[in-house]
């Protein structure tokens, strides 16, 4: 694979990869249809780079980039379903806690376009419990840094409330998502919290209006408006494509609708008319519309506003990213409608009012929206339960776990391991499973030397280093004292030594003051039929001595003549150079 990426690619830094997403990521949401095209391709491209490298926190964010860049291209939202499982799959195996909060966020945003409303309300749930018991910062991620991740999953999840239009939750996700990156934001992140705020604050005032709260509608319009002139300083220097010198509320549908839907006049049209045709977000593109509608309406213009809401209507029909602005669309022409009615009753012999179609057809409604309003107040009930449900599961999981992990190393402890290796022993599968016991040399000397706090460190080192060099589906636990036991399913004994062989050259290479030298003495075979737990670690064991008698730094399998014939045409002895054997991902 090396020889067909892209050289120049290869020969960026992590810093730049992940930058670069960041910025197509900002561009993939405001572009036509052909370049986002080309903005997934590139994003694809990068993905594959970094699975390449194998730094799990940057293969997370390139998972989420090329995911988010497909939910936001028509035509390709089924193709991040893919991604965001083994996004999911790959932050919970790597305890990546604000990214895994941030692939359940993803999943609720398409359940939302696959208008599976309720599922997408628990997708949201499990991302808040998450993000409610997050843990402290990991260090070599920075302040800022983790800031921003957090704040990305929080954004994740308003998202799909906003959508869904429970915004008294979405409010409460978004103030968090503000506090998280207040004192170390940029100028893009101030400029994606203040438009989305924008959008959230007309998509709830529209709401109020629904069921007659007109005073709490239009301060929320008002405070969208505000935001606008706050958001021109900062969107000059934001990471969205942009005309330079140019305003940001003649550039960004929303950032005009909010000024317009605040004081509706005539003079808002033309630059309205201009931005219906942005490119952007169909529900975007709807509260444009809704303004423009109202300041026609202004400026007794009935019949063009009523032309522009079905030309929406009918342009908008399939876009299910946001139901509760496809209801708003109705209500506007359903009201426009009616005062058009009213109008013709002037000025013929029409029903009395108790009598007329369109005025029962708009009680009607009414008492809908009422209703509609009483079942919003029952969904932000549903989403505090599953929200407390899986939090509680996540702390009961947690207890559970430690009962099962080494707290030295975070890996499986004994427990767990001789669990899953009866469980192996007594399935009825004839896959393959290989199993190393594992030593390391020299370790004796770290604790005399130097500590026992030198030592732990040491162990962690090596634990980390251990998970990180075999394969996604292999299992490392510790033994006890400075012994782990790798178990290595569906690998015959070729391809279990290829990926043993990259964890010993991978120790051996570490630098000196973080393992003091130490390096593994690998004791590898091959699970028989019917053979127990015990049996087959007692084999491990003979032949991980067999490796230390040659001087460690080794892998060997059991000796010869113990084993059955799977084992004898693959006993290695690799002396101290473990890069005899090296190769790539079996």
């Amino acid at each position: 694979m090396d020889g067909e990426r892209h050289p120049a690619l290869g020969d960026m830094s992590d810093a730049w990869v992940l930058g670069r997403a960041r910025e197509l990521i900002a561009a993939v949401q405001r572009t036509d249809h052909a370049e986002q095209l080309r903005v997934t391709e590139t994003l694809d491209e990068l993905l594959e780079e970094t699975r390449r490298r194998g730094e799990p926190t940057l293969v997370a964010h390139l998972l989420r980039a090329a995911g988010l860049a497909r939910l936001v291209t028509r035509g390709l939202a089924d193709e991040a379903e893919p991604l965001l499982d083994e996004m999911l799959t790959h932050t919970r195996r790597h305890g990546l806690a604000l990214l895994r909060a941030d692939a359940h966020a993803l999943r609720g945003r398409l359940l939302v376009l696959r208008e599976q409303e309720d599922a997408a309300l628990t997708e949201i749930a499990r991302a808040l419990a998450l993000l409610d018991d997050v843990p402290a910062p990991e260090v070599h991620l920075g302040r800022r840094a983790w800031d921003r991740l957090l704040a990305s999953a929080l954004n994740d999840c308003w998202i799909v409330l906003n959508q869904l239009g429970v915004y008294e939750a979405a409010e409460e996700v978004i103030t968090r998502a503000h506090q998280a990156i207040r004192d170390s934001a940029g100028p893009h992140e101030i400029t994606l919290q203040l438009m989305n705020r924008v959008k959230m604050l007309l998509g709830w005032g529209l709401r109020l209006e629904r069921v007659g709260r007109t005073e709490e509608a239009g301060e929320k319009f008002r405070t969208a408006a505000s935001m606008t002139i706050a958001v021109e300083a900062s969107f000059a220097e934001s990471l969205f494509p942009r005309k330079p010198g140019v305003p940001a509320v003649e550039q960004v549908g929303v950032l005009a609708a909010s000024l317009a839907l605040a004081a509706p006049a005539a003079a808002h049209v033309e630059r309205l008319r201009k931005l219906t045709g942005e490119t952007g977000y169909p529900h975007e593109q709807l509260l444009v519309t809704i303004a423009l509608a109202r300041c026609l309406v202004a400026d007794g213009r009935e019949a063009e506003a009523m032309r522009t809401l079905l030309e929406a209507r009918h342009t908008e029909a399939e876009d299910t990213s946001q139901p509760s602005m496809r209801l708003n669309l109705l209500r506007e022409l359903t009201t426009l409608s009616g005062g058009l009615a009213d109008d013709t009753e002037r000025q013929s012999d029409a029903p009395s009012p108790d009598e007329d179609p369109m005025r029962l057809l708009l009680d009607y409604a009414t008492a809908l929206e009422d209703e509609l309003w009483s079942m919003r107040e029952s969904q932000i009930a549903t989403l505090n339960t599953r929200r407390e449900h899986e939090r509680l599961s996540a702390e009961h999981g947690a207890i559970t776990q430690q009962a099962m992990q080494d707290p030295l190393t975070s890996l499986p402890n004994r427990r767990a391991l001789d669990e899953r290796l009866r469980a192996f022993a007594t399935s009825t599968s004839s896959e393959p499973l290989s199993v190393a016991l594992v030593d390391l040399d020299g370790f004796k000397d770290v604790n005399d030397q130097h500590s026992h706090a030198e030592g732990d460190a040491v162990l962690r080192v090596v634990a980390s280093t251990l998970r990180d060099a075999l394969r996604a589906d292999d299992i490392v636990a510790r033994y006890g004292g400075d012994e782990f036991v790798i178990l290595l399913p569906k690998a015959s004994m070729s391809a279990a030594t290829q990926a043993l062989t990259r964890a010993v050259k991978a120790v051996a290479s570490l630098p000196r003051h973080l393992s003091h030298g130490v390096t593994l003495s690998v004791g590898q075979v091959c699970l028989r039929a019917q053979e127990s737990a015990e049996e087959v670690l007692s084999r491990a064991d003979a032949a991980m001595y067999q490796a230390k008698r040659r001087g460690g730094n080794q892998i060997a399998s059991s000796p010869a003549g113990e084993d059955g014939s799977v084992e004898r045409g693959a006993t290695h002895s690799q002396g101290t150079d473990p890069t005899a054997q090296a190769g790539g991902h079996p």
